[in-house]
This record gives structure tokens, C-alpha cells and sequence, in this order.
């Protein structure tokens, strides 16, 4: 072979690779690029909804969608109360346990059966807190709760949930996420990116905390593997609401916007070249805590509220970080357009002490939760709005902590929802005469939150996120709706 012909072919060569590189260079942003378009591509043609109305669509991360069918609520108000509120002193009236208060529990109840921390055998202990009828729908309820029985007829008594994790944070994230493990999209998280926000100067996830906030962290509210603007954005109960949102010493509003449009100059360049939702989460976040400045102090100002709603709520201190404080500011928030507002309070891990803690907890939050429902009813927001009042967990009917106190228990537990599609006056599910297990209308937590999401217009097995190769779901591969909790 020539030189002449080994350098034309060389030529021919170099010139083809150049083709190809530029090829995968330009066309699609490489090899990566072809991936997340083929990815992305997939994921659309998966998401039963129109291509354009995608909430991945970078150019509209929070803009509102409508439901996959008419739905019942249009926002959700959740009153997390971590740490295992015990329904056998709060929800769940169990006579013959208080008969049987001091004996060993049957031993075929314990067949199989590991507690968290007690040894199962441990005596039986009976309810501290007498029961009794509330509401024309005749719903037995604790002396504990005298707020909660005068909402009775508009709210519906699950009491036969059941979860799978036996300790507070995979029982919280599971709760939350649907899953145990760390790194799943919250239950907040999804209903954004099936709704998006109606919100322009406030996030669309707000999150408040009284108490410790939740063993499981940030896990619970956090957006996952969906973009970060999906996630919960937590508010304080002093100081600057959000962390950093006042200008630090030096900096005016001149200096702050100028920056702000540089930096999203930037930000849009590379969201042109990369279609990257976390670039249009990035932008989104930005512009939010320009507006949340403004937005934010107004809305923590409760001297807007007359003395009546405070008392309503049982606050003292408008500036006081309370759980009755962020009930209210619950009701503020929804009416501002955010979609979703969580509540997290743990104070219910009654191990021992359980008259003393049991009763100032109930203090603490029964006034508060049942205002809220007589707050929105009151002011035609129920009708829409989805209220949830629930823990991670139940509490043993047998002895813990010498004579006053109870295990952890994932068997059955209770919590009431209200507003939005739900079936007001109504008790659903029961116990055995113990309490230890559902004895009927069980509720595992995939059916629950498949029912919530529901109740949203949104059907738990389309609003699902391609990730890693399958597409992930709230429920993950469970769930069924429960119909006789629904209106």
C-alpha cells in the first residue's frame, strides 16, 4: 500500500471519528444526553398523562395540573404525632382488656409475635382513661379528647391500620414515603409533582415542627429521587421563618435582585443546554426566597387573628412556637394557595409515665387538631381540604416500664382523617377484644396512602417517576382503595 493511500485513508479516518464526536457531542449533549432522552422519552410515553402537561417539564416544575379524575380535595393538611400515640388510651375503647388488667396475654395470641423491646409474655394492662359515646354517629372516644368528640360526626375513625415496621424511623418513613428505607419521595413530594402548586410567593410543601419533630428526619417530607422542588420546605417557629432568608449586613434590595438575575441568567443557560429539572428546581428556589421575604413575615404574623380564633386553637402567645400555633398557620397556609402543609409533633413514646405523658400530650394537641376542622368548616375550606391526624405506630396492650407504660406495636393502630372525600361519622375497622390484632376492615398503610392519594383525583398506580431503571410509585407494587372510608 501506497503512502499516498495510507494517508488518504487516514485522512478518511479522522475525518469519520470527528463526525461521530461532534455527532455525540452536539447532538443531544453525548452519549449521557442520548441516555436521559431516551430515559425521559420512556417515562413520558409511561405517564398516562399529556406530554405536555409532564410535570418533568423543566419549564413548569411547580405549575398546577389537573387530577387524573375529579377529585374530592384539592390540599392536605397532616398532623404528623410521631413517637406512637396509644389508641387503647386514646381511640380504641377495650373492656375486656380492662377486665383483664394484670394476666398474662393467651398464649396462641403470641404465636409468632416479637415486640420491640418487651419480652411479649408481659401482663396485660387495661385502659387509664375511661370511654365513651360522641356525636349522633355514636363514636367512642376518650375522656382525654373532649375537642375531638365534639368534631365526632365530621370525622372518620380508623381504627384497624397496620404497618410493617416496628421502630419510629422506618415507621415514620414508611408512613411518609412508603417505604422504610432512606431516599423514596414523601408522601407531600407526590402530590406536587401530580398537582403541582396554586402558590406564587410560598413553597407548595410547607413543613412545621413542635415537640422533636419526627425520628426520621428530614426523610419524611424530602423529595427523594424526584427534583428537589417536590420536597417539604421547613418553616421555624422563630427568628427568620426560613434559614438565611434575611440579607446578610451590606447587602440591599438593589444588590440582592442583581445578583438573583445574574445567577439566574446562568441557570437558564445551562437549563437550555441540559433540560435539567434540578437546574429548574435550582431557579425556582431562588426566586421563591426573594418572594418568601415578603410573603413569610406575613404570614407568621398572627395578630391578624382575632382573640376568638386564637382561643379557638388554644393559643396563648401568637409568637410562641406551639403545636396549636402551627395548627393555625396551617389553615393560614392552605389559603394562600400551598398545596400541602405536615405537621410533625413527637411527644407520644409513652414507654412508662403513660397516664401522666399520655394526658398532657392529648392537652397539648386535642384542642388545637380539633379547631382546625372546625376552623376550615367553618370558613368553607373542608369541603377541599384533606385533614389527616395520624402516627407511625400503636402502642401494646400488654405491660411495659413496670405498670405504666407500653411497647411499640405495628399490628393495629388508629388515626382519623376529615374533609375532602371522606366519610364523615364514620368508625371503620375494629380490633379484637385485646386489641392486638385487626380483628376486621384491615388498613395497611399502601392502602391508605392509595386512598389519600385518591381522595386527590390521583390514581396511585399512574403518578409514578422512572428511576434507576422501573418506574417508582408512593405505594411502590401494593395498595388498594379503601372504599368504606370514602364519601
Amino acid at each position: 500500500m501506497g503512502s499516498s493511500t495510507l494517508s488518504r485513508e487516514l485522512h478518511e479516518l479522522r475525518g469519520s471519528l470527528l463526525r461521530r464526536r461532534w455527532f455525540l457531542r452536539e447532538c443531544g449533549v453525548g452519549l449521557a444526553g442520548i441516555a436521559a432522552h431516551c430515559l425521559l422519552s420512556e417515562s413520558a410515553r409511561a405517564d398516562a398523562r399529556d406530554a405536555s402537561n409532564d410535570p418533568r417539564d423543566a419549564t413548569r416544575v411547580l405549575a398546577p395540573r389537573p387530577p387524573h379524575f375529579a377529585a374530592k380535595a384539592r390540599r392536605v393538611i397532616y398532623m404528623f404525632n410521631a413517637g406512637g400515640p396509644s389508641q387503647l388510651e386514646l381511640y380504641d375503647h377495650k373492656p375486656e382488656l380492662t377486665k383483664r388488667n394484670g394476666q398474662l396475654p393467651p398464649a396462641e395470641l403470641l404465636h409468632g409475635y416479637r415486640a420491640a423491646f418487651i419480652n411479649p409474655n408481659s401482663a396485660l394492662l387495661g385502659p387509664k382513661y375511661k370511654f365513651q359515646p360522641h356525636g349522633k354517629c355514636g363514636m367512642e372516644l376518650s375522656e382525654l379528647l373532649p375537642h375531638t368528640a365534639e368534631i365526632a360526626d365530621r370525622i372518620c375513625l380508623v381504627r384497624s391500620l397496620q404497618t410493617d415496621a416496628v421502630n419510629h424511623a422506618p415507621a415514620q418513613i414508611l408512613m411518609n414515603t412508603g417505604s422504610s428505607q432512606f431516599g423514596r419521595p414523601s408522601f407531600g413530594a407526590w402530590t406536587l409533582y401530580g398537582l403541582g402548586s396554586e402558590s406564587a410567593d410560598l413553597p407548595g410543601f410547607v413543613v412545621l415542627t413542635s415537640a422533636k419533630g419526627t425520628s426520621g428526619g428530614a426523610s419524611n417530607y424530602g423529595a427523594g429521587f424526584l427534583p428537589t422542588a417536590y420536597g417539604g420546605i421547613p418553616f421555624r417557629g422563630a427568628g427568620d421563618p426560613v434559614l438565611y432568608l434575611s440579607n446578610p449586613r451590606g447587602i440591599d434590595e438593589q444588590a440582592q435582585r442583581a445578583s438573583l438575575e445574574t445567577l439566574r441568567r446562568l441557570n437558564e443557560q445551562t437549563l437550555r443546554e441540559l433540560a435539567d429539572p434540578e437546574t429548574a428546581a435550582r431557579i425556582q428556589n431562588y426566586e421563591m426566597a426573594y418572594r418568601l421575604q415578603t410573603s413569610a413575615p406575613e404570614l407568621m404574623d398572627l395578630s391578624q387573628e382575632s382573640r376568638e380564633t386564637l382561643d379557638l386553637y388554644g393559643v396563648k402567645d401568637p409568637k410562641e412556637a406551639s403545636y396549636a400555633r402551627n395548627c393555625l398557620l396551617a389553615r393560614r397556609l392552605i389559603e394562600r394557595g400551598v398545596r400541602f402543609v405536615q405537621l410533625f409533633h413527637e411527644a407520644w413514646d409513652q414507654h412508662g409515665n403513660l397516664a401522666a405523658d399520655v394526658k398532657k400530650n392529648a392537652g397539648d394537641t386535642d384542642r388545637a387538631s380539633a379547631a382546625l376542622v372546625k376552623d376550615l368548616q367553618q370558613r368553607g375550606l373542608l369541603n377541599d381540604t384533606l385533614v389527616i391526624w395520624s402516627g407511625e405506630f400503636g402502642r401494646t396492650p400488654m405491660v411495659q416500664g413496670g405498670n405504666d407504660g407500653r411497647d411499640h406495636h405495628n399490628r393495629c393502630y388508629s388515626i382519623w382523617l376529615a374533609g375532602g372525600g371522606i366519610r364523615a361519622g364514620h368508625v371503620h375497622g375494629e380490633t379484637d377484644e385485646l386489641g392486638f390484632n385487626v380483628a376486621a376492615g384491615l388498613v395497611h398503610v399502601h392502602d391508605l396512602n392509595a386512598t389519600l392519594l385518591h381522595a386527590l383525583g390521583l390514581d396511585h398506580t399512574r403518578l409514578t417517576f422512572r428511576f434507576q431503571g422501573r418506574d417508582y410509585r408512593l405505594t411502590d407494587v401494593h395498595g388498594k382503595i379503601v372504599q368504606e372510608i370514602l364519601a
